[in-house]
């Protein structure tokens, strides 16, 4: 399992009756996402889901998790790419492959 919070820095927080494990499979492997709540679930159409947005020169750091804004109504919502966010780094792929191997 990877803890949402923990992979974006922000350090852990305690579990409570609203924590919530997301399970999704990315490169052929199953994994849990742990994260604090979920607010809302929706689908969001193919034609309405637009490219991150461009911050700038440096913006490769800020959006590296980031796969498209999505439209929905009125609102947006930002969309994180599983892939990059579980294989980003060293430390994720170690997680991972552990995860693995006690399966």
């Amino acid at each position: 399992m990877v803890d949402v919070r923990v992979r974006f820095k922000q350090g852990e927080c305690e579990y409570n009756d609203k924590t919530c494990i997301l399970v999704i499979t990315v490169k052929d492997t199953t994994v849990g996402l742990i994260v604090e709540q979920i607010a809302e679930v929706v689908e969001i159409q193919k034609e309405n889901i637009l490219p991150p947005p461009t911050i700038g020169r440096n913006d490769r750091g800020h959006n590296k998790y980031v796969y498209g804004i999505g439209k929905v109504g009125t609102s947006v919502k930002l969309l994180l790419d599983p892939e990059k966010l579980l294989y980003d780094d060293e430390s994720v792929d170690a997680d991972l492959a552990k995860i693995e191997m006690e399966e």
